[in-house]
């Protein structure tokens, strides 16, 4: 009689090591992707600028956008824009500016974190520049980035003594027409920032994210210390 070769059927040892194999499979995508997401939240760079109304903030700021490709949220703009586009932070915003009142640091961050939120989640990093003033402001973009996932990678400060600073902005307000740009205007924002202000180059360098950039010199120089700090965090 010929004998018919039955197909293998696996033993119950087989198909356990099968779905052993399975589950290690799976269990590696899912780590792949943890991973991921891990490395892209350490290779976003959020960096707070700080100085001195007249250090070079904004001159900065777009050689760092062109160079990292990081987005850019300024408070004075964003202001402007959520005013003008009448949406609901803008409209309660322009309530407290009519009155004469400083806008909450809640509302504020409320707005920025609607701005953050835009960029989406595969950002680069974002220049938070005019944000934060004080130390619960500090606190509070802190939280705010923590609820996310992401946090500040560095603080830099751009320094640049008083009397340069003033004749930068006088020349500034001379070019440009500015009524604010004025030496007794620029007197009183100066006194501002050292009081209420600078206070902050303490709380960061306590956070271990203070980073200080001599800002007086040629442009190239001072950019090219700024990127030895983002290329070194």
């Amino acid at each position: 009689m010929r004998q018919i070769k039955l197909p293998h059927l696996p033993s119950d040892v087989e198909e356990r090591k099968s779905d052993l194999m399975t589950d290690l499979w799976y269990k590696g995508k899912e780590t792949k992707i943890k991973q991921d997401k891990q490395e892209q939240r350490i290779q976003m760079k959020n960096i707070v600028i700080f100085g001195a109304p007249g250090s070079g903030k904004g001159t900065q700021s777009d050689l760092m956008i062109e160079h990292y490709g990081l987005g850019h949220i300024s408070t004075g703009d964003v202001l402007r824009n959520e005013i003008k586009n009448g949406t609901e932070l803008g409209k309660t915003a322009q309530s407290f500016i009519d009155k004469g009142n400083l806008i909450p640091d809640d509302l504020m961050i409320s707005i920025l974190a609607k701005v953050y939120d835009d960029f989406g989640r595969g950002h680069k990093g974002v220049i938070f520049d005019g944000f934060p003033r004080t130390i619960p402001q500090a606190e509070a973009l802190k939280q705010m980035l923590s609820e996310r996932g992401d946090k500040v990678a560095a603080m830099i400060e751009l320094d640049v003594p008083e009397d340069e600073l003033m004749t930068r902005l006088i020349k500034r307000g001379q070019e440009s027409g500015r009524a604010d740009d004025n030496e007794e205007t620029i007197k009183k924002r100066l006194v501002v920032y050292h009081s209420q202000t600078q206070p902050l180059i303490e709380w960061y360098k306590q956070e271990g994210l203070h980073h200080h950039i001599n800002g007086s010199g040629t442009l190239e120089r001072i950019f090219s210390d700024i990127q030895k700090v983002i290329d070194g965090i």
